[in-house]
């Protein structure tokens, strides 16, 4: 046995295209989430400093690229769908006290909007998310293989989508794909053109499994996996063809980055051995030993085309940044125009305010504005979020209102009408009720008595906010009390 070559980062990914190479080199992936705009819903988004106007948060699938930001510290309910959630659990050790698993198929209430998962076709446990409010329909496919077979789901068929949110991974008339059936059998022809070599298949740590499945069935053999991919393989409740034996099968799954040059020479030292990269990617390959097989979890552009065409959305959302393909499906488009209600999501107050109600003991409030609501939701009602939080959440959209405390002596301030009605200009807290609301947030001012109006004047001073003495000169202020004084009213 000749020995291994020291891996060399360019070298071990020259094989691969752009993606894998980052991936092999282990450079962390890019953020592939979202805030929907308009509502309080993120899906795939797990920055909260920048998730500002979100409180309700979904996870399509367990892919590292939607997983970015998401770690054992979150402390906010996560919606999923139940695959996804024991992996979530296993793989990112999520407290479970977190996780909102919500079965697939099923309309679900959540905080006044309702949530459907349809399955995506892209890997276990991978989801849509059909979304219903106040701020009208939105699908978003997360990323996602079409099938002629979507149109008989009976919770899309003839349903108005207001916005599209879409996977347009391959969105390009180029990107041509066979379906995974045609590609399987691809690989099985492969395969039989070498019958005396083991088969090494490269495959992230989710997704190509029904792949390695098909050619187990097909081959009559164990498809040879690592010990921590086998109890993951189990938690998928997958078919019983994987093994972490060494050499109790000739096929073996590994992960993609390890499909190298050295690697693939090693490997032939011991055995003859043909690596293959299940890919829909464009992939240019220089090593003899590597094929490519255009196995694809995302939809090709034919796909796509059929799918927004049977849809007719209103309007569509390119899910992957940089890649605008609202071109090629403006003819596929409703010629209704979109038709969404105004729904301003509130930005939370700063940080410091949340942290001075802890300091305080108090629980600080939650003020936000409801939207009204059109229809009566079905399917399964889950209790608001805010009620499992056990840290306090930012504020949200409270607007203070303005308090007067002044005399018209004092308040030079043009324009003001706070003498005129004490009742005008008081705003109501969205959620509280109207005398509680004015008990909460404004003080009365007391009557000063003529015979001690000295001490009131005083008394007017110190309440006089700062901004209205800002707006009186000292000269103006001076004049004011050599004025008061010459009344003679002292006793």
């Amino acid at each position: 046995r000749s020995p291994a070559r020291p891996p060399d980062p360019f070298r071990a990914c020259a094989a691969l295209p752009a993606k894998f190479a980052v991936r092999g080199c282990g450079v962390q992936p890019a953020m592939s989430g979202t805030v929907l705009a308009g509502t309080p819903i993120a899906v795939d988004f797990w920055s909260l400093r920048r998730a500002a106007g979100a409180r309700l948060f979904f996870l399509s699938h367990m892919h590292a690229d939607h997983t970015v930001g998401l770690s054992s510290t979150w402390s906010r309910p996560l919606y999923c769908s139940p695959i996804t959630a024991r992996l979530l659990h296993s793989r990112l050790r999520v407290p479970t006290c977190w996780i909102r698993p919500l079965e697939v198929g099923q309309s679900h209430v959540v905080d006044e909007v309702t949530v459907t998962l349809l399955d995506s076709n892209h890997c276990p446990g991978s989801v849509m998310f059909l979304f219903e409010g106040a701020f009208g329909t939105i699908l978003y496919t997360g990323d996602f293989r079409y099938t002629s077979s979507m149109q008989g789901e009976p919770l899309l068929r003839g349903r108005r989508i207001d916005r599209l949110y879409l996977d347009n991974t391959h969105c390009h008339p180029q990107r041509a794909l066979p379906s995974r059936q045609l590609a399987t059998r691809q690989a099985a022809r492969l395969i039989r053109a070498h019958p005396h070599h083991h088969v090494v298949i490269g495959v992230y740590t989710l997704g190509k499994e029904a792949l390695l499945v098909d050619l187990a069935l097909e081959f009559s053999t164990w498809v040879v996996v690592s010990p921590w991919r086998l109890e993951q393989m189990r938690l998928l409740e997958l078919p019983d063809v994987f093994t972490a034996e060494e050499g109790a099968g000739w096929i073996r799954a590994v992960d993609v980055a390890e499909i190298r040059w050295d690697t693939l020479d090693t490997w032939n030292t011991l055995h003859p051995t043909i690596a293959i990269l299940p890919t829909g990617r464009p992939v240019k390959v220089t090593h003899p030993k590597i094929h490519t097989i255009p196995y694809s979890d995302h939809s090709s552009f034919s796909e796509l085309c059929e799918f927004v065409k049977w849809l007719k959305p209103c309007s569509i959302i390119p899910i992957v940044k940089g890649n605008m393909c609202q071109v090629y499906f403006q003819e596929y488009l409703s010629s209704a125009p979109e038709v969404l209600p105004d729904f301003e999501v509130p930005k939370p107050l700063p940080e410091s305010v949340q942290q001075q109600s802890q300091r305080r003991g108090q629980d600080p409030m939650c003020l936000w504005k409801r939207a009204a609501r059109h229809s009566v939701p079905q399917g399964v009602v889950f209790e608001s979020p805010e009620k499992y939080t056990e840290k306090p959440e930012a504020f949200t959209g409270a607007e203070v209102p303005q308090q007067h405390y002044c005399e018209p002596a004092f308040c030079l301030k043009e324009g003001c009408t706070c003498h005129r009605d004490e009742e005008k200009g008081k705003e109501k807290l969205s959620g509280a009720e109207p005398g509680a609301a004015g008990a909460a947030t404004t003080v009365s001012q007391a009557p000063v008595s003529k015979e001690h109006f000295p001490s009131g004047f005083a008394e007017q001073y110190l309440l006089t906010p700062l901004n209205v003495l800002k707006q009186n000169s000292s000269r103006t202020f001076d004049k004011l009390v050599q004025d008061f004084f010459r009344r003679g009213e002292v006793p």
